[in-house]
């Protein structure tokens, strides 16, 4: 009898736990107020045949991991004249991690390029969640002889 009745308490608090949990909704990662995502251009690399690889770092200290994540940046040329627009993916970026990402830079040598202008986030996405304007967000910075700017 008492096997009987703790067979019938385990599936009544099995069937419980997973009604509760059925109803539960997936909690979405929204960043922390204050916390950072550093962008930092950190060394350009000349590529044979022409071109530039730029490396950059993305330390994510803003709680949340994001699933999406693009940048829109401008190149400047030495002469401070928009040289090309060049969109890269940078995702995933996960959180209380540095990652490193490297990008190709056709057709213009390191040594000419002035200025990198981060001037969009087209896709600012934390994982489970929704777009977001990650601007305030963000923390620029760059290593190499051009800047990282916003």
């Amino acid at each position: 009898m008492y096997g009987r009745l703790l067979k019938q308490a385990t599936a009544a608090g099995l069937a419980t736990a997973l009604l509760t949990a059925e109803a539960l909704p997936l909690r979405a990662e929204t960043p922390v107020a204050g916390g950072k995502l550093s962008i930092e251009l950190n060394k350009f690399e000349e590529i044979a045949g022409g071109g530039c690889r730029a490396y950059f770092l993305f330390k994510n200290d803003t709680g949340a991991s994001f699933e999406g994540f693009q940048m829109s940046l401008a190149i400047f040329n030495k002469d401070a004249v928009i040289d090309r627009l060049l969109s890269i993916d940078a995702s995933p970026l996960p959180v209380a991690r540095t990652t490193l990402k490297l990008f190709e830079i056709p057709q213009i040598a390191c040594t000419d390029i002035g200025q990198v202008l981060l001037h969009d986030i087209p896709v600012c996405k934390p994982q489970n969640g929704t777009q977001t304007d990650c601007f305030p967000l963000i923390d620029l910075k760059s290593r190499t002889s051009a800047p990282l700017v916003e």
